[in-house]
């Protein structure tokens, strides 16, 4: 097997595990966000300290995941591209 065969076939393995790390990540960002609704609402009503100290630690959170799902989607991305042009040469 050609040494540009076996790199596809790593890639090809990285980007399905990377689609089901962005699959894990969505469902982590929702399940933060709906809890960061919940922690904003109870600290505009209740302006207790540590409902809003746990309003700052949920959006943290969310930025947090937000920016894992980004980082996810980037290198997936970039290895599709690899990809399209190793599967380019291939033909050649």
């Amino acid at each position: 097997m050609r040494r540009i065969e076996r790199r596809l076939f790593w890639i090809n393995d990285r980007i399905e595990m990377l689609r089901r790390d962005e699959v894990l990540a969505r469902q982590e960002l929702a399940f933060h966000s709906h809890l960061n609704d919940d922690a904003q609402r109870d600290a505009a009503v209740s302006d207790h300290p540590i409902d809003r100290a746990d309003a700052r630690e949920t959006a943290a959170d969310v930025a947090r995941f937000a920016a894992h799902l980004a980082d996810l989607e980037r290198e997936r991305r970039r290895l599709e591209e690899t990809r399209d042009r190793l599967l380019g040469r291939l033909g050649e």
